[in-house]
């Protein structure tokens, strides 16, 4: 994530941001954990205020957190009580280290030009049979929204396009409304990959 408005959205509003919504995120994450071995290693890209991977940890999953912003990832140590690291989309270099990538509304800022390389550095990342889950705000185009973040805001035709320009051959999408920080209704795309 290059997009300096949205990663000061963040810095600034770390310690708001963190007490929004501090329950795991349900139904996905489980199908997600679902396809993990039992205690296999997961990437956490964007754990923001850590509320998933503590549930992860809480199951025995080996849990690498990580986040783009300092200041969320400060959240998320509080939290976890362990150290959360400090990565970007763009820095992944990882080779074949993880049974499974999870990405909850976090990829979704990523420039949409990037996609493409940064869905190939994680299908790297994975061993073989690992799984990758992700979601995104479904949309036209990318923008900014009211709060001033950028969104990459991918219709399902465009991930799916992206995904196997970056060599994924198994990939299902489903969608689903909700809503945000922002608390506008949203219509979400649950994209699960396996390598």
């Amino acid at each position: 994530m290059t997009d300096d408005p949205t990663l000061r959205f963040y810095a600034d509003n770390a310690a708001t941001y963190a007490q929004h919504v501090t329950t795991p995120t349900g139904q996905q994450l489980s199908a997600f954990l679902a396809l993990v071995p039992s205690g296999g290693k997961i990437l956490e890209l964007g754990c923001g205020n850590g509320r998933d991977a503590a549930h992860m940890l809480s199951f025995g999953f080996d849990v690498d957190a990580t986040d783009g912003t300092p200041e969320l990832a400060a959240e998320a140590e509080r939290r976890l009580g362990k150290p959360v690291r400090i990565l970007r989309f763009e820095e992944l270099d990882a080779i074949a280290a993880y049974d499974g990538i999870w990405v909850c509304a976090s990829l979704l800022h990523a420039p949409a030009l990037a996609l493409v390389d940064i869905f190939g550095r994680i299908h790297r990342a994975l061993r073989p049979g690992g799984v990758f889950t992700a979601s995104f705000k479904s949309g036209s185009g990318e923008g900014h929204d009211s709060l001033g973040r950028y969104f990459n805001y991918p219709s399902a035709e465009r991930l799916h396009a992206d995904y196997a320009a970056a060599g994924w051959s198994h990939v299902v999408l489903e969608t689903q409304m909700g809503s945000g920080y922002d608390a506008k209704p949203t219509e979400w795309i649950w994209v699960t990959a396996r390598r």
